[in-house]
């Protein structure tokens, strides 16, 4: 069995060809081989949702994914939303509703509620917390954040 693969992904809207280790986790390709820290290690179980990114997409928790598995794969961080002048709507409902304190989970949360908008552009207030269960905050106490996505469902 092969302890490296080569792989080709499109990251942040760039193509990427690297050779990675088998066993590289998502999380250490993207923070150490790509110097994407906002990208966060917390929990390394999938519980917690900081690391989170979206593959094709969808919410991935970049600490139990390994990299190789991205191969052929669009792969979007909070470093990828928006522009130098110009932030995404979800990152400007956020600062708009005070939706974030010391910011530690809002990458991953604010690219779990891409990926809920994108699936479902006006989620119920009940729809929005389910899809948020596996983000956790410890500051806001998440009001702010379901009022910053509701926000986002009206428009």
């Amino acid at each position: 069995m092969p302890t490296s693969h080569k792989i080709t992904l499109t990251l942040n809207g760039n193509l990427v060809e690297a050779t990675v280790a088998s066993h590289t986790l998502l999380i250490d390709f993207l923070r150490h081989s790509h110097a994407l820290h906002g990208v966060k290690r917390s929990c390394d179980m999938q519980i917690c949702g900081a690391c989170t990114v979206l593959v094709d997409g969808c919410p991935v928790s970049s600490c139990t994914m390994l990299a190789v598995d991205t191969d052929d794969a669009a792969v979007l961080t909070i470093e990828g939303l928006g522009g130098q002048d110009e932030l995404d709507p979800v990152q400007e409902a956020f600062l708009e509703y005070g939706a974030l304190q010391c910011g530690f989970c809002t990458p991953g949360m604010i690219l779990a509620v891409k990926a809920l908008l994108a699936s479902n552009p006006a989620p119920s207030r009940a729809q929005i917390r389910h899809h948020l269960s596996g983000n956790i905050c410890r500051c806001t106490g998440y009001q702010k954040i379901i009022e910053a996505v509701e926000s986002l469902a009206r428009t």
